[in-house]
């Protein structure tokens, strides 16, 4: 029999246990909950998990000398960089934000990269790494967050404005809600509704379905609203699935799924193939197309990781009522260390630069407020690894309404805005309006910061512009030039 000594003694085993989490990842300070972390890892996951089909295809093509890299061993690594980053984002920086392989990245060197004669799949991964350490190395040195602080406080507003507005429109595109028009339509129009105007296919009906479901418990305040949404809808997809049998979308078959068919799968487990670690030569590119074309090469990846993550980060916290009173990160450096470690391990493990996700929204949206979602979100990426097939059972149709609907949260703040001021409110309306137009947090945050050195130049008002805002926007404006500078160059 246990004296009442020892019970006391052993109820004070998992007290002092939940308080020292409290305390290490401020759980009470943040207001949250382990049950609203929990279930913000989940949502985050099912809003991303897609990148683990999606990056392999991406960089499924050859290389400039014809070799490739392979699907499946891209799938396992993209899965496994993405849990251990992610959990260290939660353990080291105690945020709420999933990281993952960029997929603007990997599609800038699928597209442009990779297709330079001679050019290898090692060599370009070796210039990820490159960057990467590069980007370390300002973080360790400060500059980093010192450019978060440079940043005036009307055009962080705009930052998450224009990264509501870009999920917002990643979720109506995947879902195929909206659409390209086609170039050979001879129509000004970049997008239309659904497929020729109409709403059509059975996808097109679980998203409208998703988003409906999701509205109304948004609206009616349901806890947990985003997850349900987000396991109803996929309920659904997966029974409509049953009956219909569509297929997955093409240019032949546009009414078909985006990209994951909801089939439940026949098999469960399979072990992933971790051949593409350490697969990179850091210094190969710069002897096979010379230092100045793999300098320029470097310096556009870099660029855009670099403010991908700002903008992303500054969005998320915001949302998560994470910034202090002059709209500056709290305690940024070990989120920003990293996000710099990510890009380096991304390319390491050839599956392109890791970056923190706009996705993480959704688990932000749903309470997560602390990194115990982010540790959620990786074990989940880390088990996706060994059992690929179970995440061809959500698809995007059915993530893209909590997409839509964090991004509507995001976009309120736009009333924040000093719109009588138009050295700010001119370059936040670039900011936001080029975010989801160029699909690239980069080009919006380039061309706002410019903007805003110009006017506030042309206004007189030069000694209100911090020294890094004159540097990152000639820095901008470089990147801007880059395809100018390789054309004169001849590279």
């Amino acid at each position: 029999m246990t004296t009442f000594k020892e019970t006391i003694q052993a109820d004070d085993v998992p007290t002092r246990r939940v308080s020292r989490l409290d305390a290490y990842f401020k759980l009470t300070e943040r207001g949250s909950t382990l049950g609203r972390e929990f279930r913000g890892g989940l949502a985050t996951f099912f809003a991303m998990v897609y990148i683990v089909i999606l990056n392999p295809l991406i960089l499924s093509g050859p290389d400039g000398s014809g070799q490739t890299l392979g699907i499946p061993q891209v799938a396992a690594a993209t899965a496994i960089v993405a849990g251990v980053m992610t959990i260290l984002m939660g353990l080291v920086a105690r945020y709420p934000f999933a990281l993952s392989a960029g997929l603007g990245v990997s599609g800038f060197i699928s597209a442009t990269i990779a297709t330079t004669p001679g050019l290898t799949w090692p060599d370009i991964m070796g210039l990820i790494v490159v960057s990467g350490v590069v980007m370390f190395v300002l973080v360790l040195c400060g500059f980093r967050e010192a450019v978060f602080k440079a940043v005036p406080s009307g055009l962080k507003i705009a930052i998450v404005v224009g990264i509501g507005l870009f999920i917002t429109i990643i979720g109506f595109v995947n879902a195929g809600f909206v659409r390209r028009i086609p170039d050979d339509a001879h129509t000004t129009v970049p997008v239309n509704l659904g497929v020729g105007g109409v709403l059509v296919g059975w996808p097109t009906l679980v998203f409208v379905v998703g988003l409906v479901l999701l509205i109304i418990l948004m609206v009616r305040k349901v806890r947990g609203g985003i997850l349900i949404g987000i396991l109803a809808t996929t309920v659904f997809a997966v029974i409509l699935q049953l009956f219909t049998k569509t297929p997955a979308g093409s240019a032949e078959n546009p009414t078909g799924w985006s990209l994951v068919v909801p089939d439940l799968p026949t098999e469960f487990i399979s072990f992933p193939d971790l051949s593409l670690f350490g697969k990179m030569d850091i210094f190969g590119a710069f002897a096979h197309i010379g230092v100045i074309s793999a300098s320029l090469l470097t310096f556009t990846i870099l660029l855009s990781v670099f403010f991908d993550a700002m903008g992303t980060m500054t969005g998320l916290a915001s949302e998560a009522n994470l910034l202090d009173k002059d709209n500056n990160f709290v305690d940024a450096n070990p989120v920003l260390l990293v996000d710099a470690a990510a890009s380096a391990v991304g390319g390491f493990a050839s599956v392109s630069a890791n970056e923190i996700f706009v996705e993480s929204a959704a688990g932000v949206g749903e309470g997560a407020r602390t990194g115990i979602a982010s540790v959620v979100t990786g074990a989940l990426f880390i088990i996706t690894a060994f059992f690929a097939p179970l995440s061809n059972i959500v698809p995007f149709e059915a993530v893209a309404p909590a997409l839509v609907m964090v991004g509507f949260l995001m976009t309120t703040q736009v009333r924040n805005i000093d719109w009588a001021d138009w050295g700010i409110a001119i370059p936040a309306f670039l900011t936001f309006a080029l975010m989801p137009l160029t699909y690239s947090i980069a080009n919006g945050l380039g061309a706002g910061f410019i903007a805003f050195v110009l006017i506030r130049t042309v206004q007189g008002r030069a000694k209100d512009i911090h020294p890094l805002m004159w540097l990152v926007s000639v820095a901008f404006i470089a990147f801007f030039m880059v395809g100018l500078f390789e054309q004169v160059l001849g590279v």
